[in-house]
C-alpha cells in the first residue's frame, strides 16, 4: 500500500513542482516587462503595481545609450551566419558517424559528447592567446587588418559543434536505412541521397539544432567579452552589460529593465512558438 501511494505521490509532486517552477519563471518574465514601462521613482516605490503613466521612451534611452543598433545587427548577423554553419558542418558528420559500422565511429561520437562537459571558462586564457595570434598573423602576414567579429563566429562554430553533432548523431540513428536503400535504387548516390532524402526526412533534428543555436549564440556573453572588446564588434549582451554599467549611476531602472527585454523576449517568443518542434526533435532520438 505504501508503495501503491508512493507511485502515486512521486509523480503528481514532480508535476506539481515543474508547473511552480513555469509559473515562477514566466511570471518573473512578466515583472521585467512590466518594469521596463515605469520611471526610476515607480520601479523602487511600487515594483509590483501596473504603471501609472507608460513610460515608453525608456525603449528609446536603453537603445542610444547601449548603441544597440550595432550591437542588434552584430548579434543578428553572427547569430545567423553561426547557426547556419554549425547545421551545415554538424549534419554531414552526424550522419557518416550514425551509419559507419567502423569502431571509431562510436569512439569520435564519445569524443564529441566528451565536449560537452568542458567548461568554456576553463578555456579563456588559450581563448585570449588564439585571439591574439590570429589578429597579428591576419594583420601583420595576410590581410592588413582583421576584425575580431570573425575570430568570435569562429569560437561560436567550433563551441557549438559537439552539441550539434551529438544531438544529430542521435537522431540520424532513428531514420530507417530503407530510405537510402530506395534512394540508391533509384541511382542516387550517398551524397544526393544524403542532400535529398536524408535531410528532409531529418528536418524536426535539424531545425530542433538550428533552434537551439540561434538561442545559445543569440544569448552568448562570454565569449562576446573576451573577443570583441570595442563598441562597434560588440553583442548584444555585451552591451547591456555596458547599458547596466552606465544605468546605475544614472538610476535609470527603467531604461535598463528594457534593455533586458530587447536582449531576452525575442528568444522567448521564439522558443514559446517553436518550443514542442525543439522537444519532438531532442526526444526522437534519445536512447539510439
Amino acid at each position: 500500500m505504501r508503495r501503491l501511494f508512493g507511485d502515486i505521490l512521486v509523480p503528481r509532486a514532480t508535476t506539481v513542482a515543474l508547473w511552480a517552477w513555469v509559473v515562477f519563471n514566466l511570471a518573473l518574465v512578466a515583472w521585467v516587462g512590466l518594469q521596463s514601462l515605469k520611471d526610476s521613482g515607480q520601479v523602487w516605490l511600487s515594483p509590483f503595481a501596473l504603471p501609472d503613466t507608460v513610460e515608453w521612451g525608456n525603449y528609446s534611452a536603453a537603445w542610444k545609450a547601449a548603441g544597440f543598433s550595432a550591437a542588434a545587427l552584430n548579434s543578428t548577423v553572427l547569430t545567423l551566419v553561426g547557426s547556419l554553419l554549425i547545421v551545415a558542418l554538424s549534419a554531414p558528420a552526424a550522419y557518416v558517424l550514425a551509419r559507419s559500422d567502423r569502431r571509431a565511429a562510436g569512439r569520435l561520437t564519445g569524443y564529441f559528447a566528451m565536449g560537452l562537459s568542458i567548461p568554456v571558462q576553463t578555456i579563456v586564457i588559450p581563448i585570449i592567446v588564439i585571439k591574439l595570434s590570429v589578429s597579428t598573423f591576419m594583420i601583420d602576414w595576410v590581410t592588413g587588418w582583421w576584425d575580431n567579429r570573425i575570430t568570435l563566429l569562429v569560437f561560436q562554430v567550433v563551441l557549438s559543434l559537439p552539441f550539434a553533432v551529438f544531438v544529430l548523431t542521435g537522431y540520424m540513428r532513428s531514420l530507417p536505412h530503407e530510405i537510402e536503400e530506395a534512394a540508391e535504387l533509384d541511382g542516387a548516390g550517398p551524397l544526393r541521397a544524403f542532400v535529398q532524402v536524408v535531410l528532409p526526412v531529418a528536418k524536426p533534428g535539424v531545425m530542433t539544432v538550428l533552434i537551439l543555436n540561434v538561442i545559445g549564440l543569440w544569448n552568448e556573453t562570454l565569449l562576446a567579452l573576451l573577443i570583441t572588446p570595442t563598441p562597434e564588434e560588440r553583442t548584444l549582451p555585451a552591451a547591456l552589460l555596458s547599458l547596466y554599467g552606465s544605468m546605475q549611476y544614472s538610476s535609470d531602472w527603467g531604461a535598463l529593465f528594457a534593455g533586458i527585454v530587447i536582449l531576452v523576449y525575442p528568444m522567448i517568443v521564439l522558443y514559446l512558438w517553436l518550443g514542442r518542434r525543439i522537444v519532438e526533435g531532442m526526444t526522437a532520438g534519445i536512447g539510439k
